[in-house]
């Protein structure tokens, strides 16, 4: 077994071992805290958050690490290999009871994401790819729609927030806007083809997105922030204004929209 096939095992075990431990509580009343306006957390993010890290780094203790929930540190800088993790990507609708969330898992190396694990334990999916491996869900092949620019019908998915915001205003001629809650459950859904695009302007982290755009990638689709240019990992700063995530084929359309869509909206 070569280590990216073997580091792949050990991140689908601590990815279901941690989704276990967050069902516990799923459907309840969980106690929230916000860490800033509109990012909660609950204890299932921080158990789940413990799991990866005891899982992952007891078997890989040369690894940096850089998860939602851990305090970051510089040493993972120098990390030639270095975990990403999201213990709960989408708390807010776990916490509203809606299965739209994910445990999020991503070997980085040199900046780029390698393998990916994405997991919605209230669904029971599993998303996992490594690089050159292709894309799975549940161990059956995903790949992107076939959906082209010139389509009658294009679908993306969006947030509820950005949706309400009226972020897609740009996006009303022939294109379907479906909300639906996690970052990398949206993306998890443009690999296997349910929807052709994910946008958002918002902040997004390289714990949102390094799982789920190795996923996408190995489906045939593509992630890069909001102008088109590529994402880098492992940065000292490890987030994003936005990103764009599509079938590849719409892509440039997708960043033309935005960039339309940034030039209308009045400044925030």
């Amino acid at each position: 077994m070569t280590d990216l096939a073997a580091d792949l095992e050990l991140a689908v075990r601590a990815a279901r071992e941690a989704g276990r431990a967050v069902m516990e509580t799923f459907g309840g009343d969980p106690a929230v805290r916000f860490k800033s306006p509109g990012q909660p957390v609950t204890e299932a993010d921080l158990r789940a958050d413990r799991i990866l890290r005891r899982m992952l780094l007891a078997e890989r203790p040369d690894y940096g690490w850089l998860s939602e929930e851990t305090r970051d540190s510089p040493e993972r800088l120098g990390k030639a290999r270095l975990w990403v993790c999201d213990p709960i990507d989408g708390t807010n609708s776990f916490v509203q009871g809606i299965a739209e969330f994910a445990v999020c898992v991503a070997r980085v190396d040199a900046g780029r994401p390698v393998l990916g694990v994405v997991h919605n334990p209230a669904t029971a999916e599993l998303f996992h790819a490594a690089a050159g491996g292709g894309a799975f869900r549940d161990g059956a092949p995903v790949r992107v729609s076939a959906t082209r620019p010139d389509a009658r019908v294009r679908t993306v998915l969006a947030s509820r927030r950005e949706l309400a915001r009226g972020d897609f205003e740009s996006f009303r001629d022939r294109w379907r806007v479906d909300p639906l809650g996690s970052t990398a459950w949206k993306m998890a859904k443009v690999a296997d083809g349910t929807a052709d695009v994910f946008v958002s302007r918002g902040p997004k982290n390289e714990w949102d997105v390094a799982g789920a755009a190795v996923i996408l990638a190995e489906a045939g689709g593509r992630t890069t922030t909001l102008d088109g240019a590529e994402l880098r990992y492992n940065q000292p700063d490890p987030s994003w204004r936005g990103v764009v995530a599509t079938n590849g084929r719409l892509h440039d359309l997708v960043v033309a929209l935005v960039r339309a869509g940034a030039e209308a909206a009045p400044p925030r």
